[in-house]
This record gives C-alpha cells, structure tokens and sequence, in this order.
C-alpha cells in the first residue's frame, strides 16, 4: 500500500544545493580566513594543520553522530592555538569562509520551482540536514525567497545530531506535527540518508543520484531507496496533489 505522504523532508547539500569551483572565489576565502584570524603563518602551512584537524573531527563526528556548534568546532577543533577572544566573536563567519574554499554553493536549476509546487500540491515541507553551520542555509532559504514554503528546519549544528541517528528525524517530525509513517525524505547518500530515513520510520525515502557521493559511498544492497531520481523536479513524479 502506498503512504499517505503528508509531510516531505529535504536534503541540502548536493540535494537542493551544488557547489561550482572557483579557483578565485576559494582562493579569497582562505585568504580571508586567515585574515580574520590575524594569522601570519604561511598558508600552505595553516591549511595543511587545519586540514588535518578537520579530517579528525570529521571522523568523530561521523561515528559519534554528533555535531559541535560553531564555537567548539573551532575552539576545540581547528584552531585551539588561537586565542578565543579572536575565535569567539568570527565563528559564524569563519565556518563560512572554511566552506567557501571548496567552492560557491548554489542552488540547483530547478529546486526552487519545484519546492513552490510541492508547497502547492499540499505537502508540509521542512528540511534535516548535516551540516557545520548555523546561518548559512536560512540566510541561502531568505535570499533564495524561499523561507515561507519551509516549516520546520533541522540542522544539526542546531540540534547536536546528525544523521543517521533515528532522533533527527523523529524530532524534525514532532515539530512538523506528523507521523514519521506520514513523512518522505529525500537525500543524496545512498547508506547515511537511506539507514536514518528507515530507522526512524519515515514513509518514504527518495534517492537523489548525486555522482560525487556516489563515487564516495556506493550504495549497497542493504539500503535500498523507494524511489531514485537525478533531478529535483522528477519529485513532481511522485508526488501528486495531495485530496486532504
């Protein structure tokens, strides 16, 4: 029998948002990082460090499914060799500028007209998602004018949890005021998004076939999603007007 799908739940990162390479655009973030924090070491130097200590966070993070705010990540983290009163005040604007050195971040072609419609259809809309920041999809969700179509956003840098920990997704449910078994969610990584998605009961799960994490974690024949599309817009497909 297929759910009665009331509430739909999206992915950010290479879900509804990409990131484009600029050599220049990267290039002036670091620059810029390293001026916030009054840093004379060579960059090479700095970012090789901060690399490092990246990748390590990265690996608890994972494993513990947990996130820290922006003031521990780099308090504790990546720069506990400078001084917090220079740390404290710029943690929003450096965890900015650390992921604008992979590139700018914009929103696929056809994610904002696709989420008007869905909004239209008659479907709660909120978003779960992984990530270090805590300003940077709200401030993309207001100058994409898109705001107003989300209910519910849950990030975990906000939350504390990440995915796959079943509680992400039941909270995100709770503050939706709908049952997990009346939720869809859809995501990039074949194994994180598609585990979370059917440990917390959600209804359904739509794969969005991303070839950059596909590369990096193939699917594997234990986590299967329902549906599998390569453009935002094919969720039009599948989720037809809502009669209630």
């Amino acid at each position: 029998m297929t759910p009665d799908i009331q509430a739909i739940f999206l992915d950010v990162g290479n879900t509804l948002r990409i990131v484009l390479p600029e050599p220049d655009f990267q290039a002036r973030a670091k620059q810029q990082l390293m001026e916030l924090v009054r840093s004379t070491e060579d960059l090479t130097t700095f970012f090789d460090r901060v690399e490092a200590r990246w990748k390590a966070y990265r690996n608890y993070s994972k494993n513990a499914l947990l996130e820290a705010s922006e003031l521990e990540l780099w308090s504790q983290w990546l720069l506990p060799d400078y001084p917090i009163e220079i740390i404290a005040p710029n943690t929003s604007r450096l965890t900015r500028l650390w992921r604008d050195r992979d590139g700018r971040r914009v929103a696929r072609h056809d994610a904002k007209e696709t989420v008007i419609e869905l909004r239209r259809r008659g479907y709660l809309l909120g978003i779960i998602a992984n990530t270090i920041t805590e300003t940077e999809i709200p401030d993309w969700m207001i100058a994409d004018g898109v705001t107003q179509y989300f209910k519910t956003v849950i990030l975990s840098s906000k939350v504390r949890i990440r995915k796959p920990d079943p509680n992400i997704y039941w909270l995100a449910a709770r503050v939706m005021g709908v049952d997990p078994a009346h939720c869809a969610y859809l995501g990039d990584n074949p194994i994180r998004d598609v585990e979370g998605t059917r440990a917390a009961g959600f209804g359904m799960m739509v794969l969005f076939e991303e070839p950059d994490t596909l590369a990096k974690e193939p699917p594997t024949a234990e986590y299967k999603p329902d549906y599998a599309i390569k453009e935002t817009s094919q969720l039009l497909d599948i989720f037809p007007p809502r009669t209630a």
